[in-house]
């Protein structure tokens, strides 16, 4: 077995908001998001914070002998109470996440998604599972499009942020890793035999843009391009095609096995 990691922070002169780690028996990933201007004010501790507490939960999780959705559900509690007393944890604009996790376990392979990362599992027999959730894409295109000609930081474009984030973790939205537990529930989870998979990997939705936003190869091209080259490539490609095509970079991270 050979683990290999990548990231690259998106913005210069802020903190990486991604987590990556792993262990024997899984790996995980997992890509804080925050708020909008004023997010400080309701949690002092920081995206970044909330997503390394939150990995370092899950991944200490991983070989115990339960659901990945119960794992997950713990571990957003766990996260909640440690801030729970000095910051408005139930706040719009305080910190979220999307997670994905990797569990190798006896005869199987499980996985789980929630929100936008990506769990890649490429099988033996066939093609990759790309294991991901659309409904935080399909909502936030309609609110970029939107977006697009309103002036930043301006009343109408916090107005438009805070109508984005009314849409998560609700019946018809799309669901992350905030404060509440129960949108475990939610998140996408399957598993293969252990004996058809060659190789697994986790992205952030920085990281997944080669495939997901360019189009500049598939699923199995990426998995042969990790295998080949390594995740650190797949990144200084994101970077290059998100110049060539003058969009905005955002943190890309990749923990992989094979």
């Amino acid at each position: 077995m050979r683990v290999a990691m990548a990231t690259d922070a998106g913005h210069p002169g802020r903190a990486n908001e991604d987590f990556a780690g792993a262990v024997p028996c899984g790996m995980v990933l997992v890509d804080g998001a925050g708020g909008i201007a004023g997010a400080d004010e309701v949690c002092h501790h920081g995206i970044a914070w909330y997503a390394t507490r939150l990995g370092g939960a899950l991944l200490g999780a991983l070989s115990q002998d339960r659901s990945l959705r119960d794992v997950l559900a713990e571990g957003i509690e766990h996260v909640t109470d440690a801030h729970r007393d000095t910051c408005d944890v139930a706040h719009p604009i305080s910190p979220f996440a999307a997670v994905a996790m990797l569990r190798f376990s006896g005869g199987t392979v499980e996985h789980l998604v929630l929100g936008d990362a990506v769990a890649l599992i490429g099988r033996a027999s066939g093609e990759p599972v790309a294991a991901h959730d659309p409904r935080e894409v399909v909502i936030a295109r309609s609110f970029e499009e939107r977006l697009k000609d309103v002036p930043e930081g301006g009343d109408e474009y916090r107005r438009l942020l805070m109508e984005l984030r009314a849409r998560r973790n609700s019946p018809g939205g799309f669901w992350v890793a905030k404060d509440d537990p129960r949108v475990a529930g939610e998140a996408v989870t399957g598993e293969c035999p252990a004996d058809d998979v060659r190789a697994t990997a986790l992205l952030s939705n920085g990281a997944s843009r080669l495939v997901d936003t360019f189009g500049l190869t598939g699923w199995p091209g990426l998995l042969r391009l990790l295998e080949t080259d390594g995740p650190a490539e797949v990144v200084r490609r994101v970077r290059e095609a998100e110049a060539r095509e003058g969009v905005a970079t955002d943190d890309a991270t990749i923990v992989c096995r094979y």
